[in-house]
């Protein structure tokens, strides 16, 4: 059984040129020893020649252990969130990336949110993608939910599913960079927070609406699950069971989240994911049992057994 991360980024050459052109944010900014990162409402970043490169990647694959790693667009770029017609270049360039990789990398879908399109959840299922992946902040209440509700009912016809990644912090047309803060504070203070909205608006409206839908959701949901007697206490009622059909990737974390993860909602529902390039991933000794449901076991239950609904 294959040895599956769930949670790279890789952006190609056509990315690249596409965000090199823009002349706000999200943007790349030629350096010599690479890229600079522009995104609204974070500190600027620098993205290496190294980070861009397959066969580099390729190597750190066979380091870490894996035989398949899926490729996202970062969310926190805000390119799904841009208007339509900024968006469908820079998706198009992603998706074109994906299909250019060599064997042994696939990807999630990436569509544009200005009008929800189902058929754009088409278009990238029939290239080849695994599902989509959505903005947090896409999912972040009920209203949120309704809007982009048609691209959840289309992976959920597909049996494909969605994968909820932090970002953006501002959104587009934002001003420029906050004041100088740590480069850690949006990954530790605003992703968290949106991936907690986001668990929690799923666990009060969404599933009821998609109750098919496998969910994948990044960074542990940003320990949303550890905060049910929080919910409870403050009139919230905690579901019997842990969702069979929603996953969490280990993104950032070590032993001691995970093993809290574990004990919240079962090791049956963790996944491996490395967010490669953005951090070096963390090898905690887990033991070779929730290893092996990590990378291999859960991620395939997450990615297989399509259910195949009337796409008319």
């Amino acid at each position: 059984m294959e040895r599956i991360d769930v949670h790279q980024h890789l952006l190609s050459e056509a990315m690249i040129e596409e965000l090199a052109r823009r002349q706000r944010p999200p943007m790349l900014i030629r350096q010599g020893d690479g890229w600079t990162f522009r995104v609204g409402g974070e500190p600027d970043s620098v993205l290496s020649f190294d980070a861009t490169n397959v066969a580099l990647r390729t190597v750190e694959m066979r380091r870490d252990d894996i035989d398949r790693a899926l490729v996202a667009l970062s969310t926190a770029l805000g390119v799904e969130t841009l208007p339509a017609d900024e968006a469908l270049p820079l998706l198009e360039a992603h998706h074109r990336g994906i299909e250019d990789l060599p064997p042994g990398f696939g990807g999630w879908g990436a569509v544009q949110l200005e009008a929800p399109d189902p058929a754009e959840v088409d278009a990238v299922i029939g290239r080849g993608c695994v599902g989509v992946s959505l903005p947090a902040a896409s999912l972040a209440g009920p209203e949120a939910l309704e809007h982009v509700g048609p691209i959840l009912a289309r992976l959920e016809l597909h049996g494909a599913p969605l994968f909820v990644h932090p970002g953006p912090v501002a959104s587009p047309g934002e001003a420029g960079p906050r004041p100088p803060l740590p480069v850690w504070w949006p990954a530790l203070t605003d992703y968290v927070a949106q991936m907690q909205a986001a668990w929690f608006a799923f666990l009060h409206a969404g599933r009821r609406e998609h109750p098919r839908l496998r969910v994948l959701f990044a960074m542990l949901a940003g320990g949303a699950p550890l905060q049910l007697e929080r919910f409870v206490a403050r009139g919230g009622t905690a579901p019997l069971a842990p969702d069979p059909l929603v996953y969490y990737d280990t993104s950032s974390y070590g032993a001691r989240m995970i093993g809290a993860m574990t004990g919240a909602v079962g090791a049956t529902q963790l996944v491996y994911g490395s967010d490669r390039p953005v951090v070096d991933p963390v090898a905690p000794e887990l033991g070779p049992e929730l290893e092996q449901l990590l990378r291999c076991t859960n991620p395939h239950s997450l990615l297989t057994n399509r259910q195949k609904g009337d796409l008319a």
